[in-house]
């Protein structure tokens, strides 16, 4: 059975595509963007973070990873690896609880403003030292306060400069207890 919000959102989500294609000029649209992250350096044979950073648009969200509801749908990046660098675990914020006019009684949990991801990369030791290109996408479905707006994807990319690991540290040879002369 669903909830009356449940109704509401996806009545407003089933109005949401007509209302995008008759964008009125001077009307403000949700939108998420990257910041450039530079070129980050990881160490070959190491576990490596990069920590990308994305803008919401401002009197808008998205909905967080974990979304308070399964109809809705999770922020989601897709990234696809160079050869021979294995892309680890991306950790998503928690996302902030808020509730709207649309569903006063109900908490989604959402991402506004400013949100960082941290994707852990690790170039295998035989990679050569260089710069190496990420791509990938973002996918999210932005809402403000009133209406959900058809789902995104927006396109990220990124480089690494992989480096070699520093000379593991030498250890003197044992030295004899004895005094010598």
């Amino acid at each position: 059975m669903l909830s009356t919000a449940t109704k509401i959102m996806l009545g407003i989500s089933l109005l949401a595509a007509p209302l995008a294609a008759q964008e009125p000029p001077g009307k403000k649209f949700p939108s998420v963007t990257m910041s450039s992250p530079g070129v980050a350096s990881v160490t070959r044979g190491k576990p490596n973070t990069v920590e990308l950073q994305f803008h919401v648009s401002s009197g808008f969200h998205v909905n967080s990873n974990k979304p308070s509801a399964e109809y809705l749908i999770p922020t989601v990046l897709k990234l696809d690896a160079p050869t021979d660098i294995v892309l680890g675990r991306i950790t998503y914020p928690e996302g902030e609880q808020m509730s709207f006019a649309f569903a006063p009684n109900e908490k989604l949990s959402v991402y506004s403003g400013e949100f960082d991801l941290e994707v852990m990369v690790r170039p295998l030791a035989s990679v050569l030292p260089g710069k190496y290109a990420f791509r990938g996408e973002l996918k999210y479905q932005a809402c403000d306060n009133a209406a959900c707006y058809p789902p995104k994807k927006l396109p990220v990319q990124f480089e690494v400069k992989v480096v070699k690991a520093p000379p593991a540290p030498r250890k003197n040879p044992a030295q004899s207890p004895h005094i010598h002369n």
